[in-house]
């Protein structure tokens, strides 16, 4: 079992930056491929970014790649999403996910196991 905790969340304007923080414990951390969704009422959960259980992979969606960066620190078990160049199209609650194995091209939601209570992010024009 792995339990993931978001933080970081919060209200900013057009343009500015956020990061967002993933505490994970339980199970070997290491072993599991990160993501990051975001979903909006109304609308499916989809898919913002993942990286790999060894750091070196990552995969983004179009619609972030380029403003947003995914890394993780597995010695202290946390997972981060640095936000740029943020758009009001961004606001969304965003949720940290775990699923055990290597890839990082894994972008639908059945495909991890694992998830965070979520945190909300507000981006205001």
């Amino acid at each position: 079992q792995v339990q993931l905790v978001e933080s970081g969340g919060g209200l900013v304007q057009a343009g500015e930056s956020l990061r967002l923080s993933c505490a994970a414990s339980g199970r070997t951390f290491s072993s599991y491929t990160m993501a990051w969704f975001r979903q909006v009422p109304g609308k499916e959960r989809e898919f913002a970014a993942a990286i790999s259980w060894t750091g070196g992979i990552t995969n983004y969606a179009n619609s972030v790649s380029g403003r947003f960066t995914i890394s993780r620190d597995k010695a202290k078990n946390m997972v981060y999403l640095q936000m740029n160049s943020l758009k009001p199209e961004d606001t969304a609650v965003y949720y940290c996910a775990a699923k055990l194995g290597a890839s990082a091209y894994a972008t639908l939601d059945l495909n991890y196991a694992y998830w965070g209570q979520g945190t909300q992010v507000t981006v205001s024009s």
